[in-house]
């Protein structure tokens, strides 16, 4: 039973990859992390080298795997228990572990891993998972009507996403490649009214295994008009159109308006996760 880390990616897929995918809603943001890597190279996610690590069971098998892309936390996987732990005492002894800025993992096991962190932290934010159910119109619906967002429209969707990342109290900065890159498989959405763009949805590239929604941002000029569950009910149509297996979405637990919403368009909970940080 060991935990294994390395900055290599191909090893990475090579070892977990299976184990991952086979748990695709809770492994979601691993799963789409993994594929931004692949295909947009080692400084997706911002300047600092990623690495990766898998848990090997006492049965000689992969059952659980983390990534980190700094500044961002560590990202960990759906994991058996005795991984949790494992992971826990791996915090004072692994070197690539030594400067992580805190970590993003289910409730329980996040709490393991902040009682066994020699650093002071914090709880960042609490979020909740969401799968789609069955789709529900918003009613009552808002006026306008919504349109895939467009090569011009990228000042603004950078614009948004800056936005929307202040509020979250997310690190990094919006990125024009990930953008032109949902731009270009229809993964951005913009909800129009008389004509000018009031809310954005988007939704990572659709497969099999699913797709998630997110970041959904409206400006606070154009809150509380339904903007926000338009926009979100057309870009979970568009995902399964284009034929996302399941739709995924996150919120943070503190807001309750935004997580009334998803449930009234038929978005079911699944699980909880916790975002710790340094203090």
């Amino acid at each position: 039973m060991t935990w294994t880390f390395t900055r290599d990616l191909a090893a990475y897929l090579s070892a977990a990859g299976p184990c991952v995918a086979a748990q695709p809603v809770s492994n979601t943001v691993l799963l789409t992390t993994a594929d931004a890597l692949e295909r947009r190279g080692p400084r997706a996610f911002g300047r600092a080298d990623p690495f990766f690590g898998w848990w090997t069971g006492p049965d000689g098998s992969v059952a659980g795997g983390l990534l980190c892309t700094p500044p961002f936390p560590l990202l960990v996987g759906a994991l058996p228990e005795g991984a949790v732990r494992a992971l826990a005492a791996c915090l004072d002894t692994e070197p690539l572990l030594a400067d992580i800025s805190g970590f993003n993992a289910r409730r329980a096991d996040a709490g393991v891993l902040a009682a066994a962190w020699r650093r002071p932290s914090r709880v960042a934010v609490r979020n909740r998972l969401y799968r789609l159910g069955r789709l529900t119109d918003p009613d009552p619906a808002p006026a306008g009507r919504a349109r895939a967002a467009g090569e011009g429209d990228l000042p603004l969707l950078l614009e948004w996403v800056e936005a929307f990342n202040r509020e979250a109290g997310q690190p990094g900065a919006a990125s024009p490649a990930a953008l032109r890159e949902r731009i270009g498989y229809g993964g951005a959405l913009l909800w129009e009214d008389a004509g000018a763009p009031v809310a954005l949805a988007s939704f990572t590239r659709p497969g099999g295994r699913g797709c998630r929604i997110g970041p959904v941002y409206t400006p606070p000029a154009c809150r509380r008009r339904g903007y926000a569950a338009a926009v979100t009910h057309a870009a979970s149509r568009a995902a399964m159109a284009a034929g996302a297996g399941q739709v995924l979405l996150f919120t943070d637990l503190a807001n309750a308006t935004s997580n009334g919403v998803y449930l009234r368009l038929g978005f079911v909970a699944v699980e909880d996760r916790t975002e710790v940080l340094a203090a």
